[in-house]
């Protein structure tokens, strides 16, 4: 073996044991099932609940360079896509202990980065076959949502709060009536007998707008409905409750009745079962079983679908979506709310009541309102020199900016302001005093709302305000929870703010468990972004370990293939004869290497699911599929028709209750691929550096020039 080799192989590699270390500690966060975790945060006592692998990095003291940068990568993730980051730190964490175990073996550096990115290269164009558009998707999602046995008993489970009681379930079980204004079963059965009730329900999710009349005219209703939603309006088309204790009335869908249908969707109540849209059993597909935010989504779903047939705007839009936590309340009062919800001092929430019903004059302020920020870009004149200043002199000041910034605001009769950045507190205290609301930490998104509804223009500084720059019609008031009264959280009260034609939905996330709420907010906007990525791509992934199932069978396939005969050329490119020599012993121990990293995930989530009792019970199961989709001689068609059977790693495939196996599982195409190369761009990256800081940067360059084109396999 060349010396150089030895010398790389002979030394701890530090970076890549860091790399692992760090992301053990992330196991249990994978899959539709975690294992949530306490952080807890030594200086001040406080803990906080995580289940995602940005939270988890972002409280751990990265202080190593390997460290540092497994950060900026999951982060880089989360900005772009807000999934993927869990299966990113794993595969890390899994590719780094298989890059050690090749060098154990004395397998070049070179070798393993060129065989590495070329495997995962081919791996994703293998996994293509796997990718499904969205209207395919909906079309056999939607078409199975009306199997007797779809929802069974747990169909409340989906939607306690709109579209079923728990307690009224129980008559309908029995087959009696219910109390009080409950209604019986026969009521609404036909032909099907006890089936008939359920076919009616269908699902809570059936209701969305369709994925073809993202492309259709809105108007155009035929062009949007998809297969499948004949049998359900037929079955719907009976006899239908409209009155119950346990139901609220089923709104129009119409123009003329928007009001009232949107007031339905965002109090949780169940919109008109008729309606089987694909887009709300794609929501539920691509939640891998959170059903607290798929409520939510459902709701936000259907106001914009039903905004979009009456106004032509986009049918889906994430910049129209904010949030808003509420600690202290149950999580049952979550919902959807138009308009922006935020929170306020009790001070101003006094005033909030001296303005409900008014229409205000607002200002939007683009940065701080505060007297030492300038906008970005401002250069101080450098000829000036501070050398002391009397405190006098700067109080002095202070007051005349706060007089001169009240008087602007008084003098256009500004009753509300809406502030991008932070807020002078005693500015705060003296518009409060002066009948001012002012709101700070607003989003761009909210902003850029108000803009298109009030007329309103930003503005950086209070003395660039002109009239024009006032915008009006915009209201506020004291938000209001699920039973119709105001909400006071102690030292925060929870305000909506409105204006007639604003497209803005604020999701409202509850938790009597404060530790609890940054994850409740992070899994809601985590699906809203698969969603949205969904819709954007067009198409998305078998779920439930059917890619990297493929991608397993792949690599085998690559790894007992020979070198190809017209590789002979490359070959000859070697300046160590040893490389050319040993070049398909090398093939087939790093692919071995890359494939294992996908194994260990399915094992992994397998057994956080309790589908498996140990990892080796779950790599049994796994060997089986492969030998089975080798033996038919088409794994991908073997992968596709097992996904469809729900028989393909039973549990992971659908994370939802066993009645409910006919629900799949999709993936986001881009999220998915990208968190693979990420996470073997950065242990690649870490690898190289590894072994440069053990045989000098010179002696590495020399090494790593072998890889290039000389480890083409394909």
């Amino acid at each position: 073996l060349p010396m150089a080799f030895r010398d790389v192989n002979a030394r701890r590699h530090i970076g890549l044991q860091e790399l692992s270390s760090l992301a053990l500690s992330g196991r249990t966060l994978l899959g539709p099932v975690k294992s949530w975790k306490f952080i807890v945060d030594e200086s001040t006592n406080q803990s906080t609940l995580i289940c995602s692998a940005v939270r988890l990095i972002e409280s751990l003291d990265l202080t190593s360079a390997a460290g540092q940068l497994l950060n900026e990568t999951i982060q880089a993730q989360n900005k772009e896509f807000k999934t993927g980051m869990s299966t990113l730190l794993f595969l890390v964490g899994a590719w780094s202990n298989s890059i050690l175990e090749c060098l154990q073996q004395n397998v070049p550096v070179s070798a393993i980065v060129s065989v590495m990115s070329q495997g995962l290269n081919s791996c994703c164009e293998r996994v293509q076959c796997l990718q499904i558009s969205i209207h395919d998707v909906n079309k056999e999602l939607c078409s199975s949502s009306v199997r007797p046995d779809a929802f069974k008993s747990e169909t409340c489970q989906i939607g306690c709060d709109g579209l079923l009681n728990p307690q009224i379930f129980m008559y309908f079980q029995k087959g009696v009536s219910a109390p009080e204004e409950g209604i019986p079963i026969n009521s609404c059965s036909h032909q099907d007998g006890d089936c008939g009730f359920k076919k009616c329900l269908v699902s809570p999710l059936a209701s969305f707008g369709s994925v073809a009349s993202l492309v259709k005219p809105a108007g155009d209703r035929r062009a949007s409905m998809i297969s499948g939603s004949s049998v359900i309006a037929s079955s719907c088309n009976k006899q239908k409750l409209t009155h119950s204790r346990y139901f609220s009335t089923l709104g129009k869908s119409h123009c003329s009745n928007r009001q009232g249908t949107f007031q339905g969707y965002l109090s949780g109540q169940a919109a008109d079962p008729c309606k089987c849209y694909g887009l709300g059993h794609l929501a539920m597909a691509l939640s891998h079983g959170n059903q607290t935010s798929m409520k939510l989504l459902q709701s936000i779903v259907e106001y914009q679908r039903e905004r979009a047939e009456c106004s032509g705007s986009s049918q889906f839009n994430v910049a129209e979506i904010v949030t808003c936590c509420l600690p202290t309340l149950p999580e049952s009062c979550s919902c959807v709310s138009p308009g922006f919800v935020t929170l306020v001092l009790p001070e101003q929430a006094t005033l909030i009541k001296r303005f409900e019903d008014k229409p205000l004059q607002i200002l939007l302020m683009d940065g701080d309102l505060t007297e030492q920020y300038r906008h970005l870009g401002f250069n101080r004149p450098c000829n000036v020199r501070t050398i002391l200043e009397h405190p006098s002199l700067h109080e002095g000041r202070t007051d005349l900016w706060l007089s001169s910034v009240l008087g602007i605001l008084t003098s256009f009769e500004v009753n509300l302001v809406l502030v991008k950045g932070n807020v002078c507190e005693n500015l705060m205290e003296r518009c409060i005093a002066n009948h001012i609301l002012v709101i700070g930490s607003v989003s761009r998104d909210v902003m850029c709302t108000f803009v298109e509804v009030t007329s309103a223009q930003p503005v950086t500084y209070v003395t660039q305000l002109n009239a024009s720059c006032v915008g009006s019609g915009a209201q506020v008031e004291l938000w209001k929870a699920c039973d119709g009264r105001a909400v006071d959280l102690g030292e925060l009260v929870p305000v909506r703010i409105k204006a007639r034609g604003i497209p803005l939905l604020t999701a409202v996330l509850t938790t009597t468990v404060a530790s609890k709420m940054q994850l409740i907010e992070d899994q809601f906007w985590t699906l809203v972004y698969r969603l949205h990525h969904a819709l954007n791509e067009k198409k998305v992934f078998l779920g439930g370990g059917a890619v990297e199932l493929l991608c397993l069978s792949h690599i085998q396939m690559l790894a007992e293939e020979p070198l190809q005969p017209a590789n002979e050329n490359a070959v000859k490119g070697f300046h160590s004869p040893f490389l050319a020599a040993s070049m398909t012993q090398y093939k087939s121990t790093v692919l071995q290497a890359l494939a294992s990293g996908w194994k260990q995930y399915l094992s992994v989530v397998m057994c956080n699911t309790a589908k498996a009792a140990s990892e080796l019970e779950a790599s049994t199961l796994i060997d089986h599929h492969l030998k089975k989709a080798s033996d038919c001689g088409s794994p991908s068609a073997y992968v596709l028709t097992e996904f469809r059977r729900g028989g393909l790693l039973r549990g992971v495939s659908s994370p939802f209750a066993d009645h409910r196996e006919s629900l799949k599982v999709y993936d986001n195409i881009t999220a998915k691929t990208e968190a693979w190369r990420r996470a073997l761009d950065l242990v690649l990256l870490v690898l190289q550096t590894d072994a440069e800081i053990i045989t000098g940067p010179k002696r590495n360059q020399l090494l790593n020039s072998h890889a290039s084109s000389e480890f083409l396999f394909l």
